[in-house]
């Protein structure tokens, strides 16, 4: 997106670019002959603004402008038990969004620039990266040739395939709005990092593991794997070295000591100075030191910012004087430990709280590290490293997603035996109640209600104690559709829940007929009625016929009774009917 907009700004006109993990395409009009490489040397303070002047053209923006007014119900239902299709999501969002970008402020607009720059991209990996390219730390080189490359190829193929359609995609998406949002509004939201309930706490206690070489593959296994670790986690005592060892750590010290590859240094309140050993026998340790091993590569990072005396014996290019020696070993102790506040560090390094802060504010300055609340147990502000918030957010990320992905069918009907107390050890009427109020509003097999879905829930069930329910009013059955002509679905509900439940599920379609109508008149104006009153409503049917229509309201869900009695003899093959 930076280079677009650079390279739009440059010829004046569109340039259409198309990426993916192995590199971009770009086109270029037909009026340019070459691809100069300062245009896509962008300084990194640049980045920001050309990303975010592009991201309001972007499809990704609608689509995700489209989601961020879905959550926060901009888009309501027209109707709550249907689901509105995509493509009138889109129209209504796309008309929200022309409306919401007259406002630069508007929070939906904010929240969405949020999560394209922080959720989806990358910026400050970017930043970082085209620092490495000013400082010619990364190169960047320029090859021309006369076919396209194996990678190149496989992205040229990708682009027929993109732009093929691209005249097809929906308005919605191809839309640009051109929006004023209110940066320091925007830069502030961005810079909100309260993730204390956001983050794993599992998560976290696994990574500060593997960031110390604490899990399993990531333990030294050798001198030299050892040197390795002191490289990167730094000073580290004889203790914490054997922890990040698969075996003895003492013997690997003592040898790395002797190849001048690492050194001994005391670090504590009291006295601070360099502890010899074997042949390199010098310095002395203050009363209260604490013995630790360095690599012989940060010798000169320890003196200069904590005043170690080094040994005699090291080659120059380790003790030659070192740029910023506080900030890199504050750095380091930040990609190696989770978040942490200052005193922590002031304490691992036995320096003043006063150093560690300014030191600490200097890499926030730099976007190294971030200050806010990110331990799910912590109580003040920490400082973490943006590479390590980076992976705490994806992998707290992904361990949200995998409690909802979908469990194996094994595992599935294990549960819903669990959820459903088969088999059932529960007895008596508070069995039954805790029972239906899982079950109410299922469809549920008139014929199996009592003969299999019950007596599986409920040690001795009996049907006495249902029909208590029934009769005292707490409990109410529902057809919920025919099957065949001597059995149906039924949904059991509590009164005190019926209109709230009842409400939301889908109706079975109504019979028609006059007849039926008769009935639901007779039933509407008086109420509960006894079979015989409405045989007398109806007195040019026959039996047959007039039950069977009162049925069919039954299956319908309009017409029910007090009891069970008359549902368990339609499906054991009697009329069935009596109050109805």
């Amino acid at each position: 997106m930076a280079i677009e907009r650079r390279l739009m700004d440059r010829y004046e006109m569109a340039v259409e670019t198309m990426w993916g993990d192995d590199g971009i395409v770009i086109r270029l009009p037909e009026a340019a002959d070459e691809l100069p490489l300062a245009e896509l040397m962008i300084d990194p303070e640049d980045v920001d603004e050309l990303v975010m002047a592009t991201l309001p053209q972007t499809s990704l923006f609608s689509a995700r402008f489209r989601e961020c007014a879905a959550r926060a119900l901009l888009l309501p239902r027209r109707r709550p038990d249907r689901r509105t299709p995509l493509w009138q999501q889109r129209q209504r969002a796309a008309d929200l969004l022309a409306v919401a970008a007259r406002y630069p402020s508007f929070p939906i607009l904010l929240e969405t620039s949020r999560e394209c720059l922080q959720d989806v991209f990358d910026v400050p990996a970017l930043r970082e990266v085209l620092g490495q390219l000013r400082s010619r730390a990364v190169r960047m080189v320029s090859v021309d040739t006369k076919g396209a490359s194996p990678f190149a190829q496989s992205l040229l193929f990708n682009w027929i395939a993109a732009y093929m359609y691209e005249g097809d995609a929906p308005l919605a998406e191809r839309r640009a709005a051109a929006l004023a949002l209110d940066r320091d509004l925007l830069r502030d939201l961005l810079g909100a990092e309260e993730l204390r309930e956001l983050l794993d706490a599992g998560v976290l206690a696994d990574l500060e593991l593997e960031l110390q070489c604490l899990t399993d593959g990531r333990r030294a296994r050798s001198a030299d794997e050892l040197h390795d670790v002191l490289r990167r986690l730094g000073d580290l005592t004889a203790a914490e070295a054997d922890l990040r060892c698969e075996g003895d750590a003492g013997p690997w010290l003592a040898a790395l000591v002797a190849e001048r590859r690492a050194i001994a240094i005391g670090l504590g309140a009291i006295g601070l100075g360099a502890i010899g050993l074997g042949a390199i026998g010098l310095g002395t340790v203050g009363i209260g030191d604490e013995h630790r091993y360095i690599a012989a590569e940060d010798a000169a990072r320890y003196r200069d910012a904590l005043g170690c005396s080094l040994p005699m014996g090291l080659p120059m290019a380790f003790t030659d004087p070192v740029a910023r020696p506080l900030e890199e070993l504050l750095r380091r102790y930040a990609r190696t430990h989770g978040p942490f506040m200052s005193a922590d560090a002031a304490r691992r390094f036995g320096l003043p709280l006063e150093r560690v802060v300014g030191a600490m504010a200097a890499l926030e300055a730099e976007e190294r590290v971030v200050l806010g609340e990110f331990r799910p147990d912590g109580v003040a502000r920490e400082w973490c490293d943006v590479e390590v918030l980076r992976q705490l957010r994806r992998r707290s990320l992904a361990s949200l997603r995998r409690e909802v992905e979908p469990v194996e069918p094994v595992a599935l009907a294990r549960f819903l035996t669990l959820w459903h107390g088969i088999p059932g050890e529960r007895r008596g009427v508070d069995a039954l109640v805790e029972t239906l109020g899982v079950l109410q509003g299922s469809a549920l097999v008139a014929s199996a209600l009592e003969s299999e879905i019950l007596p599986a829930r409920i040690r001795g069930y009996r049907p006495t104690d249902l029909d208590e329910l029934c009769t005292s009013g707490e409990v109410v059955w529902l057809g919920a559709g025919p099957i065949g002509s001597g059995d149906g679905r039924v949904r059991l509900y509590f009164v005190d829940q019926l209109a709230a439940l009842a409400g939301a599920l889908e109706a079975v379609e109504s019979p028609s007929g006059e007849l039926h109508e008769a009935i639901r008149t007779l039933l509407r104006e008086r109420g509960a009625s006894f079979w015989n009153q409405i045989r007398a409503a109806a007195p040019t049917y026959t039996d047959t016929e007039l039950l069977n229509a009162l049925w069919d309201l039954v299956w319908a869900g309009e017409v029910t009774n007090d009891s069970l009695a008359p549902l368990r003899a339609v499906v054991s093959g009697g009329l069935g009917g009596t109050k109805r």
